[in-house]
């Protein structure tokens, strides 16, 4: 895969920097009467190059300490005091540099303090405006990513709607609370109450990007215990979920619409039913989500459109919200399983 990002930066990493060597150039050509310097040339290049593995560095540095995900209050003294030391730091290595180019008279003056200071300021500025640059594009495109996930969750908000308010759902679950309320009127009631916060979750549903671990499972419970109602001994569920499970944040209905996928799409084509599980696990500081389901998946092709809008929303949800960080898989497990498999990081 093309990694048009890391491209772009080089790109502009390189030719910032260039034209920097090459306005120095043109600028010391036209006023030095010498004219054009080849030592001169030498210097203003290796300086450009030296500034270029400088901030690559700090990008570097900048990305490991997250430094992109501190508002600007807080970012802005960062950069001012990196851009400061820098600066400085630059001062002192162009001395060696100028040696090598034969500019031996920049040693005379080297250790002014006023030149010192004069210059350093002068490459702190050039490292500020480097910053805000930097800074700016990953504060716009990080502007760019929530109005994608804004728009996103509009559409993720419509079909959750329509997954869980379809007229299937509620004859499937009113029938069989009308079965229970003779019964068993206290499992009716229960059935009833399970059904209501469904319906409330989901019209209470918030454009928001995390919900905690501990609400999507009480919500996946309550799912689980009306299906079991309509499916009686044809379904089978397991829970085995960490106890840290519940100091992660998740994205709100991504695991009950793969649970309902798994019974929908799976148990509930098998004539003697099947059995669900959902399991989790902590990997590496990370929520490894496992469902396990009765049945078959084709790879490559989609058994229903509603099917594989939910795999495509739950990939595009994940792929926003933690880039990379995270990754998404279903499989076919020994022929009678479907497995899929979700891993996020922990959010701070």
């Amino acid at each position: 895969m093309i990694d048009y990002k890391g491209r772009l930066y080089w790109i502009l990493q390189s030719c910032g920097w260039a034209a920097f060597a090459a306005l120095q150039i043109l600028f010391n050509a036209f006023a030095s009467e010498q004219g054009f310097n080849w030592k001169r040339t030498a210097f203003f290049v290796l300086e450009a190059l030296l500034c270029l593995l400088l901030t690559h560095a700090f990008r570097l540095y900048s990305k490991k300490y997250k430094w992109i995900s501190h508002r600007i209050i807080k970012l802005f003294p960062r950069v001012i005091l990196a851009s400061g030391v820098m600066g400085a730091v630059i001062y002192f290595l162009r001395i060696p540099i100028s040696l090598i180019t034969g500019r031996e008279s920049v040693w005379e003056t080297a250790f002014n303090l006023d030149q010192i200071l004069g210059l350093s300021a002068v490459y702190a500025l050039f490292i500020f405006l480097w910053c805000v640059f930097y800074y700016t594009y990953h504060f716009i495109e990080k502007y760019n990513t929530s109005l994608k996930y804004e728009a996103s969750m509009f559409e993720i908000e419509l079909s959750n709607l329509k997954s869980q308010l379809n007229p299937h759902f509620i004859f499937n679950a009113l029938n069989s609370i009308r079965a229970l309320v003779d019964e068993n009127p206290a499992k009716a009631k229960q059935a009833i109450n399970q059904l209501s916060n469904i319906l409330r979750n989901s019209l209470a549903f918030e454009k928001k990007g995390l919900t905690k671990f501990d609400d999507e499972l009480k919500m996946v419970k309550d799912y689980l215990s009306l299906e079991s109602v309509r499916f009686e001994e044809r379904l089978k569920t397991v829970l085995e979920i960490h106890p840290d499970s519940s100091t992660f944040m998740v994205p709100p209905f991504m695991i009950q619409t793969l649970v309902e996928n798994g019974i929908k799409h799976g148990i509930s084509r098998l004539t003697k039913g099947g059995t669900i599980q959902l399991k989790t696990q902590i990997e590496s500081g990370k929520l490894k989500i496992t469902i396990r389901n009765s049945g078959h998946f084709v790879n490559g092709a989609k058994k229903s459109k509603s099917t594989g809008l939910g795999i495509q929303n739950t990939m595009q949800r994940l792929r926003l919200l933690y880039g990379d960080e995270a990754s998404f898989r279903i499989v076919n497990e020994n022929n009678n399983f479907v497995l899929t498999e979700i891993i996020i990081p922990q959010t701070k």
